[in-house]
């Protein structure tokens, strides 16, 4: 598989994601929705391993990133099927934007990247003012909309700080073998929180809209969109790989609108800018200014 094209579905799974998160728990419980989920993923995932005969490695390294990668897959996964019993899938989206500002944070702490400049200070202080302003009118403790905030700001946390640690992991496997690992990991876990939270099946109450969102997330949003995710980590770096996060904020505030009728009233557009646009300045703004200054430099040699 070519990067760009694993890259593209990264990008259009995780667009996706937050509205099914939010169908697929309509019906079924969270813990439940995710629980199916990750049955669905792994079930197919060791299914395609075996037909493949690809080599699933159980040596000490290898268990490790498999850890790493579900302490992703489960903290992430489960935080924010709890996030959206309160809030809307592009409010989901738009704050996972900020992984991309954790994991950098996280990585200057783990994997020793250099230091954080003014600018990218700035550019973070720019993108919190923005979520800031988007909560401002839509998160009240009256609709507990504050502990869906709390969730999902948990969930990206364990997200951006996963993909961080399966960096600092020098192991060459097929990502196939690295997004099973992972799930055969992290499945047990969410079956201990289903019993724990919940432990009822009520199927009965189940309806289709749920079940289809389901299976959705199980092939794509698990199994196909793991599997892309790990391969394009194992080329790219973590912080090229969360740019994702730029784009699906955008794309799914605009099919929780049109599919799900979600409100997007001029605070959350206002947020939603100053967020995007804090990550641009982030990634792109010192580029800018050097560049500018370079051709500034130039021209007074001249």
């Amino acid at each position: 598989m070519q990067v760009s094209v694993a890259y593209l579905a990264v990008l259009l799974i995780w667009s996706t994601t937050p509205l099914s998160i939010i169908w697929s728990s309509e019906t079924i419980t969270p813990t439940m929705a995710v629980l199916l989920r990750m049955l669905i993923a792994v079930v197919l995932g060791a299914l395609i391993i075996y037909v493949k005969q690809i080599s699933l490695p159980w040596h000490k390294k290898a268990i490790r990133l498999y850890s790493y990668s579900a302490l992703g897959i489960f903290g992430g996964m489960l935080f924010s099927y709890l996030a959206a019993r309160y809030l809307s899938s592009g409010i989901l989206s738009l704050v996972f934007g900020l992984a991309p500002i954790l994991s950098a944070i996280f990585a200057q702490k783990i994997l020793a990247e250099p230091k954080i400049t003014t600018a990218k200070k700035l550019a973070m202080m720019l993108a919190f003012i923005g979520l800031a302003i988007v909560c401002s009118d839509n998160f009240t403790m009256q609709d507990n909309s504050f502990y869906g905030l709390v969730f999902i700001l948990i969930a990206v946390c364990l997200f951006s700080l996963s993909g961080v640690l399966v960096k600092s992991i020098s192991l060459a496997i097929h990502p196939m073998a690295t997004t099973v690992g992972s799930l055969l990991i992290a499945t047990p876990l969410f079956f201990i929180t289903w019993l724990l939270l919940d432990g009822t099946l009520d199927i009965d109450n189940w309806q289709a809209k749920s079940i289809w969102a389901t299976l959705y997330l199980g092939v794509f949003g698990s199994l196909i969109g793991f599997f892309a995710y790990f391969y394009v980590l194992q080329r790219l770096t973590a912080s090229t790989v969360t740019l994702i996060t730029l784009i699906t904020p955008i794309i799914a505030l605009s099919l929780g609108a049109m599919l799900n009728n979600e409100e997007l009233d001029s605070k959350i557009l206002i947020g939603a800018a100053l967020v995007i646009s804090g990550l641009a300045m982030y990634h792109w703004g010192e580029l800018l200014m050097n560049k500018k200054s370079r051709k500034m430099q130039a021209i007074n040699e001249e």
